[in-house]
């Protein structure tokens, strides 16, 4: 129902702003976009779909579930945390989009130790080994094997790459930030809530 007439014509055009619609006496929200925060667990592919592997969106909740949903950038199927969802492709493109200069931060397990040169390294530009140059970044040494890392952009498998120029392997990945977004503490692996497009923008774009 729109304002309490039965409609049956599904050509009808609703005012998004002004119109009540209801279904067996609910109240129907209208939303033109979903956003979506997850925590990304290990083993789920940063994509809409696949014919034979999970992907993130097969783990968002039915309710916040639309045809057009999709991550917003790339994590590896490995890599852990942040990780947002929308159906809101300007929006994606601003966060992921290097002109944006959207930081994103990780925790990196190592299979070695960073050193003086490598911060100075990383902090000039990396080449990677195809000859692409990385804008630069900031790596923070946190103990013996474990490192922070922090980029603006979002090469293929760019952080693995990165850290394998000064000859380190990546154990593990995970993203704690974007902007500055963080993950809610009780946020579980695999779950996700659903935010708002302006308290997203406030954090990412106005840190």
């Amino acid at each position: 129902m729109v304002n309490d007439v039965v409609v049956r014509d599904i050509a009808f055009q609703i005012d998004s702003e002004n119109d009540v619609i209801s279904y067996e006496g609910k109240k129907i929200g209208y939303k033109e976009y979903v956003y979506i925060l997850m925590n990304k667990p290990k083993g789920a592919l940063s994509a809409a779909s696949d014919k034979s592997r999970e992907t993130v969106v097969d783990l968002v909740p039915e309710h916040l579930r639309r045809p057009d949903i999709a991550p917003v950038g790339r994590l590896d199927k490995d890599t852990t945390g942040l990780l947002l969802i929308t159906d809101d492709g300007v929006f994606a493109h601003d966060v992921i989009s290097p002109k944006k200069d959207v930081s994103k931060s990780y925790i990196v397990t190592l299979d070695g130790e960073v050193n003086d040169d490598m911060i100075q390294k990383f902090k000039d530009g990396v080449v990677l080994v195809d000859g692409t140059v990385c804008k630069p970044a900031t790596l923070e040494k946190l103990s013996q094997n474990k490192a922070r890392i922090i980029i603006t952009e979002g090469k293929y498998h760019q952080v693995k790459r990165m850290f394998g120029t000064v000859g380190l392997g990546v154990n593990e990945l995970y993203r704690e930030s974007i902007g500055g977004l963080i993950l809610p503490e009780n946020l579980k692996s695999g779950e996700c809530i659903e935010m708002t497009k302006e308290a997203l923008e406030s954090s990412i774009f106005n840190k």
